[in-house]
């Protein structure tokens, strides 16, 4: 079992979660049950699933959930483009998200590797 509070890759996907609740916030009304919940879904889905992984018994359990966790973080990554092309997101809110999801999915590799 690892402690998710000192993995760097929890907190950074806590960060992002946060910052996607606040942007979709302001999302059209009428996507709530769209764009709105589909981005946070993914959103939050990236750090439970870190967590999940850490709080089991093997290596191979934590290594399974955090290939969950990255399919999510491609989910956002699509998502958040989609929000941008229809306007809900400005390009450089957009960019600064992507580039957040980016670092994510590159610490998520690197942790995989080191539980083979």
């Amino acid at each position: 079992m690892h402690n998710i509070k000192e993995l760097k890759i929890w907190n950074k996907s806590i960060d992002l979660a946060v910052k996607v609740y606040k942007i979709s916030a302001g999302f059209p009304s009428d996507e709530r049950f769209g764009l709105v919940s589909q981005t946070r879904r993914s959103a939050v889905s990236i750090p439970s699933n870190i967590s999940e992984g850490a709080g089991r018994n093997t290596k191979g359990e934590f290594k399974q959930f955090l290939g969950i966790a990255n399919g999510s973080s491609y989910e956002l990554q699509t998502q958040m483009v989609i929000a941008n092309r229809l306007g809900f997101v400005d390009n450089e809110v957009c960019d600064d998200v992507l580039d957040n999801i980016d670092e994510i999915q590159k610490m998520n590799y690197n942790l995989q590797k080191t539980l083979k």
